[in-house]
Order: C-alpha cells, then structure tokens, then sequence
C-alpha cells in the first residue's frame, strides 16, 4: 500500500514537468480555458468579504488559484506536490509565495490560514480522507472543494438502476455506468464527490455548517480551447454545452459535474451567510452531537 502511494505521488510530481506551456492559463487570461476555470472561482466569492484573509490552494500545480485569489485581494500561499509549474509562476511574477506540500502531510501549524482551497485536485489524491482532514487542520474558517461529483451516491437513479441490475447480473452495471472506475494518464484513480460525503466528515467531527453549489462546464479536444473567447464559433459552442447541461440539471434529470463544496469550521458571519445565499449555495446547518454538547 505505501508503495502504491508513493508511486501515485511521484507521478504527480512529474506530471509537468515537460510542458513547455506551463504558464499558458495564465498568460492567456483571455482564452476560452481561462474563461472555464474563473467560471468556478467565481464561486469563492461570498469569502472574499475581507481583503487579506489568508489562504493556502492545495494541488495548484499552475498557481492559477492562487493568481486568481491574489487578484481578488486575498494573501495566498500556493501549494503544490510538484514544483515545475509554481516554480515558472513564482518567476515570472503570477504569485507571490508557494510551498511543496503533500495534501496527506501539510507542513503548517494548526488554523494557520483562514481558508483552503482545493479544486480539481481531491480527485487525483489516492487517501483523499487523509488530505481533507488536514486541511481542516490547517484552517481556521473553511475548507473548500471544487470536485467533480460522483453520480453514484448523487444521483438517485443511477443508484436504482445500479442495485437492480447487479441483482440481475453483478457486471451488467458497468455497461451502463461506463466510466464507474474512471482512470486518468497522470496515474490516478478520480475520486469523485458528493454532499453525503462532505456532510459526514463536518457531522463527526463536530463542526457547525456545510454548503454547496453545483456546476457544469464543458471540455473537449476536440476544440482548440486556448482561443480567445472573441472567437465567438468556438465560444457559442462551449457556452450552448454549459447551457444545455444546466437546463437538464434544472428539470432534475442529471446531476452537475462538479460540486463547490464548503466545509466551515467556525460559524460565519452574517454577510457570508447572506452572500452566500445570494450566491444560490445550498446551506446546512449542523447539529450538535447531544452526548458531547457542553463538554
């Protein structure tokens, strides 16, 4: 097993190291790929409330997280398993602080930053429970996943179509459910998401409140997406896919493919709260447990 593991991670870390357009995102601000990303940064917004709240992005292996943030005011550390992207970044001027960091092992002190934030990176850790747990550790406020969603615990009908076809025939299923042990050529297993999840660890580890919004977005290599977004053929398609999927999920026949999950720590203030149900978050308030209250 811990074999497995550092095989998985030394893969990560390798993973960027001969891409000779490893700043690209970010020097191409005004590409359709860039348009893509922000779109889900833009859900960190109700946080923003306080400039100079600090934050830490784990698995930002371009620094575009953290680039985002700093833009938005926050002050940031970014981190990463490898270091050939945040590297290039810090150099040219992207971001202004980043740390080598495994998620499992996260080398600050307790509640050292405000917030965490991990987007489309959960899914490539192989003890992404380990990872999660250790950025509660180290913030203070929230913790926050940007994940793609698993339909298995998500989406009621794949879990009935599911039971019933494995009491049919136990490898029927897969047919269906074609990308149920989905691999990527980095060398993970994607381990995807979902609220039940989420809700779980807060519940046993006590804390106060959850929330969550879904999100579609669209990716293929079958159109150049580093384009700019004036290249409006290019774009039009993209933003009809988004548009088509977000009006499946309105009428409830899918699940979206991502979930901005926040997991709080500490109770949030009255304009967070507010913005974020503004923002169209889905929030949970947790319950005590009733044999541990007031001790």
């Amino acid at each position: 097993m811990h074999d497995f593991n550092e095989r998985s991670y030394n893969s990560h870390k390798e993973h960027y190291k001969d891409n000779r357009d490893i700043l690209g995102r970010l020097k191409r601000k005004n590409s359709i790929d860039y348009w893509r990303h922000e779109r889900m940064y833009r859900l960190l917004t109700p946080l923003l409330e306080r400039k100079g709240a600090k934050w830490l992005t784990v698995g930002d292996g371009l620094g575009t997280d953290a680039n985002w943030l700093q833009g938005n005011g926050q002050s940031v550390v970014a981190s990463d398993i490898s270091e050939y992207g945040l590297k290039a970044a810090a150099e040219g001027g992207y971001i202004h602080e980043y740390k080598l960091v495994n998620a499992e092992a996260i080398g600050f002190a307790d509640n050292t930053f405000d917030y965490v934030f991990c987007k489309e990176a959960y899914h490539h850790f192989p003890r992404p429970y380990l990872a999660v747990y250790e950025m509660l550790r180290v913030a203070s406020s929230a913790v926050v996943l940007i994940e793609p969603v698993d339909i298995g615990i998500q989406f009621p009908l794949m879990v009935f179509l599911k039971n019933l076809l494995e009491k049919v025939s136990p490898g029927m299923v897969n047919k269906v459910w074609t990308n149920r042990y989905s691999f990527e050529s980095v060398g993970n297993y994607v381990y995807k998401i979902s609220e039940r999840e989420v809700e779980k660890i807060a519940m046993g580890m006590g804390l106060p409140m959850v929330a969550f919004k879904g999100i579609n977005d669209y990716y293929t290599t079958n159109l150049d997406l580093k384009v700019s977004t004036d290249n409006r053929q290019v774009f039009r398609k993209v933003k009809s896919k988004i548009r088509f999927k977000n009006f499946l999920c309105r009428l409830g026949l899918i699940p979206y493919e991502l979930e901005a999950c926040l997991i709080f720590k500490s109770q949030p203030s009255t304009e967070v709260l507010t913005r974020l149900k503004v923002g169209g978050f889905k929030i949970l308030s947790l319950p005590e447990n009733p044999y541990l209250s007031g001790k």
